[in-house]
């Protein structure tokens, strides 16, 4: 059964990992029909939950990197807590609160990308290979999700340009193709699917246009705030593509895939008529359940730190990337 992803998690619809499943369809529904009240007491209660101080991740290693200003905006950045708290990886829950608990004892170390398709330099690599011979670099990106809510986030990570130029893709190569860690034993919802309880099918696929994937801005994430990249967030490697809504940025990437052909995002598969290839950031073409005109800019970890602002076409970034879709209609391609 598919679960559908409201504009917002609400205070009331965020249960115990017992506990949400007999719940979870009757609250999303009345989230979605606006009968889930929101008082000012329970925000605080939400906000002290994600961002309290009784949960201490286990340490990160900082990693070596260069700054990279030329890529960077200089915006207020969200805050390390708040970006590593409030999560979408539905691969460990559909809650937001979760993903940092259940993901603790996720295995990084030793990572194997598998490199297929229509590529030159095919087959597995070690990630440690790659982080040994491309340079780190920091990128301080905007980050919008779909659902109405954004960040600011310090990452680091490879210029995917530098890799795919590395791999040397064929030709006729238009298409790059991501795909997530499939693995029951560390990812419960996967294991719940099994039941016929599940938000996606698996593994989790992504997709770019080769320029796409080619344009200076996308990039390799390994690491953020200074250091290794956190369980929640996409560990050991993740997609970091600014201009389009997060769910484009597909985590614990194991597999790249070089095609002709226009690969089907997941999401993409799960409900065409709300998700499709492209995700620009559009602020003129409405998700199909809510506005995307506005978003809610979340910096630290309190009401205060929530600043409703104007969503920007292409995230902000339309003078590195419009040129891309020169003549398309982006209400169509979506």
């Amino acid at each position: 059964m598919l679960i559908k992803k409201p504009s917002d998690i609400k205070p009331s619809e965020i249960t115990s990992e017992s506990a949400y499943i007999s719940r979870r369809s009757l609250v999303k529904a009345m989230a979605a029909s606006g009968l889930v009240g929101i008082s000012a007491k329970s925000n605080a209660d939400l906000f002290d939950r994600l961002f309290g101080d009784d949960f201490k991740p286990k340490p990160l290693a900082a990693m070596d990197f260069k700054k990279n200003a030329s890529y960077s905006t200089d915006e207020m950045q969200t805050t390390e807590q708040v970006a590593t708290s409030y999560n979408n990886f539905y691969e460990f829950s559909l809650d937001k609160e979760e993903p940092k608990f259940l993901s603790q004892e996720f295995e990084t170390r030793p990572w194997t990308v598998n490199v297929t398709g229509k590529v030159k330099n095919k087959g597995a690599v070690n990630l440690e290979d790659w982080l040994s011979k491309f340079d780190i670099e920091e990128r301080i990106y905007r980050m919008r999700c779909v659902e109405g809510w954004s960040m600011v986030i310090p990452w680091l990570g490879i210029p995917l340009a530098s890799l795919i130029k590395h791999l040397e893709p064929e030709s006729d190569a238009k298409y790059v193709m991501f795909e997530t860690l499939e693995d029951k034993q560390q990812f419960p919802e996967q294991r719940r699917g099994a039941f016929g309880f599940s938000s996606l099918d698996w593994p989790y696929v992504e997709g770019l246009r080769i320029d796409e994937a080619m344009n200076p801005l996308t990039l390799m994430a390994v690491g953020m705030y200074g250091k290794e990249m956190p369980p929640q967030n996409g560990a050991p490697i993740r997609l970091v593509v600014p201009w389009k809504y997060g769910f484009k940025g597909i985590k614990s990437i194991v597999r790249i895939h070089f095609t002709s052909r226009q690969p089907k995002n997941s999401w993409q598969v799960s409900i065409p008529r709300e998700y499709g290839f492209y995700a620009n950031v559009n602020p003129e073409v409405p998700h199909p359940r809510w506005s995307q005109a506005v978003e809610r800019r979340l910096t630290t970890g309190t009401l205060s730190g929530i600043k409703r602002m104007a969503t920007l076409p292409f995230n902000g970034y339309g003078e590195q990337v419009a040129e891309l879709y020169k003549g398309m209609d982006l209400r169509r391609f979506y």
